[in-house]
């Protein structure tokens, strides 16, 4: 019985120090640690769809200005319920519309999410979202850091 509390003990013991390499002086993570993603936004825009209910589209330029690859896992829209990236892309002769996996971008790669290619969906518009307004378009990239990127908000006959 006794070696069984000193066994405990001596892991106890042992684990101590490692809990203190976890936490402690160690620096936390803020929110400006988050923005940190190598990844600037540019043009960045809503536009509203034309039948209320209806989704709207996101379009904007993305360049990885960082010094490593870099995978958009997802896409937010304040005000909007959910968010999906998609893509149009030809399937037996026609063009259709499919959710996207993650685009993965190597140091100076630029991508244009724009009409009639990549774009966002923003699903169940909250009525706050009117043109001439602005919003926030956030990316998450693998590994759970995001940006936010302002969004100018459009109505359905505006330019794209």
């Amino acid at each position: 019985m006794n070696f069984a509390r000193f066994a405990g003990l001596a892991l106890l013991a042992a684990a101590l120090p490692l809990a203190g390499c976890t936490g402690g002086n160690a620096p936390s993570e803020t929110s400006a640690d988050k923005s940190e993603t190598g990844l600037e936004v540019t043009d960045a825009r809503l536009v509203l769809p034309a039948v209320s209910g209806n989704p709207g589209a996101v379009y904007f330029n993305v360049e990885n200005k960082g010094d490593r690859n870099v995978a958009i896992r997802s896409a937010s829209v304040k005000g909007a319920s959910s968010a999906m990236m998609h893509e149009m892309a030809e399937w037996d002769g026609e063009m259709v519309m499919g959710e996207m996996g993650p685009p993965m971008l190597q140091p100076g790669d630029k991508v244009s999410f724009e009409p009639g290619g990549k774009h966002v969906m923003a699903f169940d518009l909250d009525s706050s979202l009117v043109a001439g307004g602005k919003t926030e378009l956030t990316l998450t990239i693998a590994g759970g850091k995001s940006v936010t990127a302002e969004a100018d908000i459009k109505g359905p006959g505006d330019e794209r």
